[in-house]
């Protein structure tokens, strides 16, 4: 089966190209800006609806005004691709799947598309448009295939990234009988249906002191001085170590349970309504939930298993997984309970949780109720 896969390498440019790195991100910027600022008052002031083609258009005579004959040094490409982006961005908008297009600004990630026709690969080395010389990738494995597009970004911290979007081929993993079930918390990341616990290693606690000495440091420097852009950059660095610290341990382990189990389910949790707790919500967003389980989807798709999440309101907890008896309440404080049907004793909370989790699962892939 042919599907697209990005693949992520971190390059080091010249002074030359981040220079003209930089350039193109500016431009990819005002571009987004000045187009959203005027589908924005077309709306409101006109009630008219640009698309893609009128801020095309927009964008041509953007680019014979004086004030912002800046746009022809750099390539057209990136620019023509932020407007599709954007289009794309008010789809998601208008079918109530995302929240309206944010501006961009110059203090965050930086991004510039280039599709095929504004970059070469030869040789296993890519040179963007108008670039003298390639750029000097860290291949950390091969690319599989020419890509169609690639992605140039430069994050917080100041590093450099390119993602190479190519056409592959999948194939599916060898079937296996295992199933699991996984029940996701905060004391441990998740908790399998076969009483595998997974500890929850709290990345932002182990790095907790030394970004509250960076954010000290930047409060106190003047706005504006370069002695606070070396601070910021310092916090930067150590979000952005945060960041792949927790993403690497995700990855790790969503392959293992996808090399090792044919059919997982997990609950469909509302993160973003939890995180609203202001007492849990450092804690919800350190542990990475939303993340677990988009990674847990797609790699499924990849391989050949199948990935389902049953209701967030299903009684997993409460329900006794030998004989279906729901308890009328149980406080998140009781960590194992008896059953008074069935007379089980020691039901552990978070492996009885899994375990109806996959029940659960399962009898959706089969054609059960919800």
């Amino acid at each position: 089966m042919k599907t697209e896969r990005a693949f992520k390498y971190r390059f080091y440019p010249t002074p030359e190209q981040a220079t003209l790195l930089a350039r193109t991100f500016g431009c990819v910027r005002y571009v987004w800006n000045a187009v959203l600022r005027y589908r924005t008052d077309a709306f409101y002031e006109r009630q008219k609806k640009v698309g893609y083609n009128d801020a095309s258009a927009f964008l041509t005579q953007l680019k014979k005004q004086p004030d912002t004959a800046f746009l022809a040094e750099v390539s057209s490409v990136p620019l023509q691709q932020c407007l599709r982006h954007q289009q794309t961005a008010f789809k998601h908008f208008f079918a109530k799947r995302a929240r309206y297009p944010n501006f961009k600004s110059k203090k965050h990630r930086q991004s510039a598309t280039f599709a095929s026709s504004a970059f070469s690969y030869r040789d296993g080395q890519i040179t963007l448009a108008k670039c003298k010389e390639p750029l000097n990738i860290r291949w950390s494995r091969e690319l599989p295939a020419t890509p169609s597009t690639v992605t140039v970004s430069q994050d917080a911290a100041g590093r450099y990234f390119i993602s190479c979007l190519c056409q592959v081929d999948t194939e599916a993993l060898p079937i296996t009988p295992q199933m699991a079930g996984i029940d996701l918390g905060l004391k441990d990341l998740f908790v399998t249906s076969d009483g595998k616990r997974v500890n929850n290693p709290r990345h932002t606690a182990r790095y907790a002191q030394k970004l509250a000495k960076a954010q000290r440091q930047l409060s106190r420097k003047q706005k504006g001085s370069n002695n606070r852009a070396k601070a910021r950059l310092k916090v930067a660095r150590c979000h952005a170590k945060i960041a792949d610290t927790r993403l690497d341990h995700l990855h790790k382990l969503t392959t293992q349970l996808i090399n090792e189990n044919q059919v997982i389910a997990a609950e469909s949790l509302a993160v973003k309504n939890m995180v609203k707790n202001r007492h849990l919500s450092k804690a919800i967003s350190d542990v990475g939930w939303g993340e677990l389980v988009r990674q847990l989807e797609y790699k499924a798709t990849w391989a050949g298993r199948q990935f389902v999440q049953i209701d967030r309101w299903y009684p997993s907890s409460k329900r006794c997984h030998g004989c279906g008896y729901v308890m009328a309440s149980l406080l998140l404080n009781v960590r194992t309970w008896d059953c008074p049907s069935c007379g089980t004793q020691g039901i552990d909370r978070d492996v009885n949780a899994a375990s109806n989790i996959l029940q659960a699962g399962t009898a959706l892939l089969a054609g059960g109720e919800r």
